[in-house]
């Protein structure tokens, strides 16, 4: 291919697996190739390294599925070489010229020699490439804290590259089964999302709105974290539930204290009817223990007992600092933090109940006769569908 460029992934979670790591292995190359669809790249996975050759125009598109491909621990664009001794010390002082063009000062180089025909064994390729770039004057060397780690590695063809760059890790998306996740426009659900879809899950939203007590810049928010989440996720689903009428019920015949359980409870009913008609497997929300009144032991018992199937919350053992560390880093925590409340918010209770009893929320549950109600929002609901580059469809 005239003008291509190879990039090289590395697995990492994988190569534990035993029996059926190429079950594992078959869904990253496909989900690969489903990011990459229409690019006119090629991909293929050898001995623990996923290959992917694109068109020179294309290459955004292949950063992009490698910076969101779930089950790859990293990534880098690769210098191919012939597989002599020479060639391959071109390749490496090419490399080394691109980090001080970057402003690198240091480096060491580390080799791997997957083809044993090569005259070279893994030492002496570390040994002679190292001593070219020393001696040509590029950059200096410190085996202990470089600032660059040029790697070589041998394999169908010499591969040649620098720093590598951050992927997902965790297991390919598709997996580990279906969630539907409880996505509101805070920080905490899409970094819960995005940790389960990590664990191979594939992922669908739901979301409630109570128009008109939540705007619409609110359910933007929304829409826009969902965009982020099928961007890992190759795709997704946004289920969107009007909740005005609910809220205003458990306004009205529900004690102060209990709204919030309650409020809660009947997410957890309508999201576990929704998962039996999508097919999730699980529901996932971004509860922390403790956080806040909703999140304590007592409360999400209260609330598990109305949810026939698994309740996720993958954030549960995390604080503040970690799950906003991770909001940044996939690129949500900028839209979560816009000042536009959802409706957990809404007419929350002063002094909410800390510890509620089963009981007491199952006799108010009964008082307010709140199912009907659930039933007509579920049935009303939206349905968004959403690309895998994030484009509402």
């Amino acid at each position: 291919m005239k003008n291509e460029i190879v990039f090289l992934g590395r697995i990492g979670e994988l190569s534990l697996k035993g029996g059926n790591r190429k079950d594992f292995e078959e869904r990253l190359v496909q989900n690969a190739r489903l990011f990459l669809e229409g690019s006119k790249a090629s991909v293929r996975l050898s001995a623990g390294r996923l290959y992917i050759r694109c068109p020179e125009e294309k290459q955004d598109d292949a950063v992009f599925a490698l910076s969101h491909l779930t089950g790859l621990a990293g990534w880098a664009r690769v210098r191919t070489a012939e597989k002599t001794a020479q060639a391959v010390t071109a390749a490496v002082l090419a490399e080394a010229e691109k980090a001080a063009a970057a402003g690198y000062k240091t480096f060491k180089i580390e080799a791997r020699r997957a083809d044993k025909t090569f005259p070279w064994n893994s030492f002496e390729i570390a040994r002679e490439t190292g001593a070219a770039v020393f001696q040509a004057g590029i950059l200096a060397v410190d085996v202990h804290r470089p600032d660059v780690v040029i790697m070589v590695e041998i394999r169908d063809q010499a591969l040649v590259y620098g720093t590598e760059n951050e992927a997902p890790r965790g297991l390919p998306c598709g997996t580990g089964g279906r969630g539907l996740l409880l996505l509101s426009g805070g920080i905490d659900s899409p970094v819960a999302g995005y940790r389960m879809i990590c664990r191979g899950m594939k992922v669908d939203s739901l979301y409630f709105h109570s128009h008109p007590f939540t705007s619409p810049e609110a359910r933007k928010k929304v829409e826009d974290l969902a965009a982020i989440l099928a961007a890992y996720n190759i795709g997704g689903h946004l289920n969107v539930v009007s909740f005005t009428e609910v809220q205003r019920r458990i306004k009205m015949r529900c004690p102060e204290a209990f709204t919030t359980v309650i409020l809660r409870i009947c997410m957890m009913k309508t999201a576990a009817r929704l998962a039996a008609q999508i097919g999730s497997q699980a529901i996932i929300t971004g509860e922390s223990l403790g956080q806040v009144a909703s999140q304590t032991m007592e409360n999400m018992a209260v609330v598990n007992g109305y949810a026939p199937l698994p309740v996720l919350r993958p954030l549960i053992g995390m604080d503040k600092e970690e799950i906003t560390a991770t909001a940044k880093k996939i690129g949500s925590y900028g839209i979560s933090i816009l000042p536009y409340e959802d409706c957990c918010v809404i007419f929350s209770p002063k002094h909410p109940v800390l510890k509620a009893k089963a009981d007491a929320a199952a006799s108010i549950l009964q008082d307010a006769d709140l199912d009907p109600l659930l039933d007509e929002a579920l049935a009303a609901r939206e349905h968004l569908r959403i690309s895998r580059f994030g484009k509402m469809l």
